[in-house]
Order: structure tokens, then C-alpha cells, then sequence
């Protein structure tokens, strides 16, 4: 025999509901999602829940029970008191359809939206060769089950709805992250695409995507910084500025991918395993000299380009890099 627990469960759909209390059996070993079968199977049979495989692989039955975001199947009850109530409602984030199941069509829009893998022109299918040190770090991504827990959570879109059209979320960020990546992966756009279309710039990381993760994917640790550290090495990196003065724009950066149908790069990107443009020598002033800005450093391997214990604004002549002025 089991023990009646009180159970609270949002019943409601487009236009509105409520909660709604239930005495129910529970037994020893159960998890929420049992509960919410038995629910239906004795006192509410049109309660509607999505889910398909009862064991945590599918990501079909999340839900927030008490308050937090987790899957039905993976919430055991031995986890909450014997007295404490129950909450189950549907994601916040997405539009509810009926009493605990949302419409999550916008992470499918977002998935169509981000070109899928490239492979190398110059290798057929078959002659793939990676080595597992290769992909150690994407390899951790393909976990993902696509709960969408993570896009639930993520203020950025929970509660701006404005943000919505430029900004996938955390989800996509990793999927981004492990086609950057991957060692056979054609593509040389795959930061300008998460800064500029994603919207790479709008997380501010909190977190909070990693600590709902039922896989357990170090989300922020290693995708987002790591995305974000590339953007930045790639548009604001000292060095980078400096390569930029000395050599044609044309010569740094790589090609543009032009975005066709099929999500695959075009004939000008730059292939894994194949030389990128040479340098040349670039010109020279008309007193012999580059007409560029020195970087200068007041002592060897500071920890940061502005030093230790900065007060910020910094004045001017504190600064390790300054665009060039006429006459210097």
C-alpha cells in the first residue's frame, strides 16, 4: 500500500486555468510522472501530458514541479517531505496548449535556422578519420535531449518576448559551439553567425541553463565562454587590431559564406586542412616606416591588457594600445 500525497496540477489551455488539488496514491520507488499516469488513469483521464520513453533519453516529459524545471520521469518522489504538496505546471516560457503540454515550435524554428554540418570537400563520406582527442570537447553536446529545460530557464527569453527573433537560446549556443568545434566541420562562420544571428551577445551567464541540464552539460562552462572568448579574440583582441593595420582586410579575414538552402559552405570558405591566404608585405609610408600604432607594455605577461588593480575609467596614457594619430 501506498500513501496519499496532495498533489497540485495546473488544468487549463490558451485561454486560461488554475490549479487544481488532488489526493493521490503514491508507492514506494514512483516518480512524478507515475503519478500524473495515475492521475489520469483514476480521477482525470483528459489531464493532457506529453512524454514517450519513461526514462529520461526523450526530454518529451519536462515540466516545473515546484517551481523548477525537470522531467517527470527523472523526478523521483522520495525527494519531497511526506506532508509537503506537489506543484506540477507546464513550462512558463513557451504557449501552453493544454494543461501541461506547450508549444515549443520556436526551438524547431531556431534549429532550422542554424546550417548543419559541413562536411570537407576534399573528403568523400566514408573517409572520415578523427581521432578521440579530436573530439573530446564537442563529444560532451551530443548528450543533449532536447528538453528544452535549458531554454525554459533562460531569462533572456522567458521574460522578453521581444528577444525572441534574435536570440536562440542555450540549446542552439551548444549546437553552435560543437559544429566550431569539430575537426571536419567546413564552415569558417560559425562565431559571426552565433554573435550576429543567434545573438551570442544577449546571455550574460547565469548559469542557470546549466544547473536545470538533466544530462548534466557544463552549458555556460563549455560552450557559451568558450563561443563568447573566440567572438571577442576574433573582433577585439589587441593583437588581432594589430594584424588588421598591417595587413588588407582581405588578407585576415576569412571569406564570407554565402547561406544557401542546403546549409553547406560555399566554394570560397577555407577547408579544414587547407592553407589559408599568404601574407604579403604590406606597404610602406612615406618615410619608410609602417603607418602604425606600437603596442607598448610597462612590464612582460601582465595578467590582463590593462594590468592588475586598474581603477576603471583608465586615462589615456595608461592604455596598451591607442589608435594611431597624425604625425606618430
Amino acid at each position: 500500500m501506498g500513501t496519499k500525497r496532495h498533489f497540485r496540477v495546473w488544468r487549463g489551455d490558451d485561454t486560461g486555468g488554475s490549479l487544481q488539488d488532488f489526493q493521490v496514491e503514491v508507492n514506494e520507488g514512483e516518480v512524478v510522472l507515475d503519478v500524473i499516469h495515475r492521475l489520469q488513469a483514476t480521477q482525470t483521464p483528459d489531464l493532457a501530458v506529453r512524454w514517450n520513453c519513461k526514462a529520461g533519453k526523450c526530454g518529451s516529459c519536462s515540466m516545473e514541479i515546484n517551481g523548477k524545471p525537470r522531467l517527470g520521469c527523472m523526478t523521483r518522489m522520495s525527494t519531497f517531505e511526506d506532508n509537503e504538496t506537489v506543484t506540477v505546471t507546464p513550462l512558463r516560457t513557451f504557449p501552453v496548449v493544454r494543461d501541461l503540454v506547450t508549444n515549443v515550435n520556436f526551438n524547431y524554428q531556431k534549429a532550422r535556422e542554424l546550417p548543419a554540418f559541413a562536411p570537407p570537400k576534399n573528403v568523400a563520406p566514408g573517409e572520415y578519420r578523427m581521432q578521440q582527442v579530436d573530439v573530446e570537447r564537442s563529444q560532451e553536446f551530443r548528450k543533449c535531449i532536447e528538453c528544452y529545460l535549458c531554454q525554459n530557464v533562460c531569462h533572456v527569453i522567458r521574460d522578453h518576448e521581444e528577444n525572441k527573433r534574435a536570440f536562440s537560446g542555450p540549446r542552439f549556443f551548444i549546437r553552435a559551439a560543437e559544429l566550431d568545434m569539430h575537426p571536419l566541420d567546413a564552415r569558417t562562420d560559425r562565431k559571426d553567425m552565433a554573435q550576429a544571428e543567434q545573438g551570442l551577445g544577449y546571455c550574460n551567464i547565469t548559469k542557470c541553463c546549466t544547473e536545470v541540464c538533466p544530462e548534466h552539460i557544463k552549458i555556460t562552462d563549455n560552450a557559451i565562454i568558450p563561443m563568447k572568448e573566440r567572438v571577442v579574440d576574433r573582433r577585439y583582441d589587441p593583437v588581432t587590431w594589430l594584424g588588421r593595420k598591417i595587413f588588407r582586410r582581405d588578407q585576415l579575414d576569412e571569406p564570407a559564406l554565402a547561406h544557401s538552402s542546403s546549409g553547406t559552405a560555399s566554394d570560397s570558405g577555407s577547408h579544414w586542412g587547407q592553407p589559408g591566404p599568404v601574407p604579403q608585405e604590406p606597404a610602406l609610408g612615406a618615410n619608410g616606416k609602417l603607418t602604425v600604432a606600437e603596442l607598448y607594455l610597462d612590464r612582460a605577461a601582465a595578467a590582463s591588457p590593462f594590468g592588475d588593480d586598474q581603477e576603471f575609467p583608465l586615462p589615456p596614457e595608461k592604455l596598451r594600445y591607442q589608435h594611431p594619430t597624425d604625425g606618430h
